[in-house]
């Protein structure tokens, strides 16, 4: 680990520490505010900068808790010209119809599509008859271009997306998968109020693997938060493992990591 203590500047929006950990950068704020308003300006200034050199942009978005505040930002600040992006969200749980409260299909279309208007968002059909179809369907929407960005989250697990740590693949053959939801994941869901208890949460998920979050030309990962210092912990000081599946983005140079001060509490 290389490790640079960056001096305070005018902007608030500034990390308090910037570092790398093998091939992935790391970028520690002093709360969430800061850290969702940094990395809003440094996803809405790339997706710019790709507009201007190709006619259209794709983009895996990740849903959760953890995302709410950096969508809210990254929308708020405009300077992308929406229509002209192609989105696409990392997960979904199996037997959720789009318009159950908890369904990630939901979520984005009432904090994104509904609000940016994009050239199209593609969603996980959770409710599918036939899933393995579903996958294939949405395997071949991801293979139709290269995808620019991929923003996504940390679970208390370590997992991104559904890959928990049970079910993670550092060289899944697969683009989307079928996954069984490990239980500490499911605990997560009804911590962060989507589900009333345990017995409610869905047994499985549709997920991308992680080569095809990987797959991306670059990587955004927003993990604040106390909950998740130990998640964090692992990634950056325990050996690259599918014990945390966020540990293998230290082998991704077009990776970056965003803490805030609660997540970064045990590094």
């Amino acid at each position: 680990m290389t490790d640079t203590a960056l001096s305070p500047e005018n902007s608030s929006n500034q990390p308090e520490q910037a570092y790398s950990v093998e091939s992935l950068s790391v970028k520690a704020f002093a709360d969430q505010d800061s850290m969702a308003a940094a990395a809003a300006v440094d996803v809405g200034d790339y997706l710019a900068g790709v507009l201007r050199q190709q006619e259209t942009a794709r983009a895996i978005l990740a849903t959760g808790n953890s995302q709410i505040l950096f969508l809210s930002k990254l929308i708020e600040r405009g300077g992308v010209d929406w229509s002209r992006v192609e989105l696409f969200h990392m997960d979904e749980y199996l037997g959720l119809t789009a318009d159950h409260p908890a369904s990630f299909c939901r979520y984005m279309k009432e904090r994104v599509e509904s609000v940016v208007k994009p050239k199209a968002f593609h969603y996980l059909d959770g409710s599918a008859l036939l899933p393995l179809d579903e996958c294939k369907r949405y395997s071949d929407l991801l293979k139709q271009a290269p995808i620019d960005l991929c923003c996504l989250g940390v679970g208390e697990n370590g997992h991104i997306a559904f890959n928990d740590p049970p079910v993670a693949n550092f060289e899944d053959p697969y683009l989307v998968k079928i996954v069984q939801l490990d239980a500490s994941c499911k605990e997560q869901q009804v911590g962060e109020g989507h589900f009333s208890s345990l017995e409610t949460v869905p047994g499985y998920a549709l997920t991308l693997t992680i080569p095809a979050l990987c797959a991306s030309n670059k990587m955004v990962c927003l993990a604040p938060e106390r909950r998740k210092s130990q998640a964090i912990h692992d990634a950056l000081k325990k050996p690259v493992s599918t014990d945390c599946p966020a540990s293998f983005l230290r082998t991704q140079s077009q990776a970056t990591l965003y803490l805030d001060k609660e997540s970064s509490t045990l590094l």
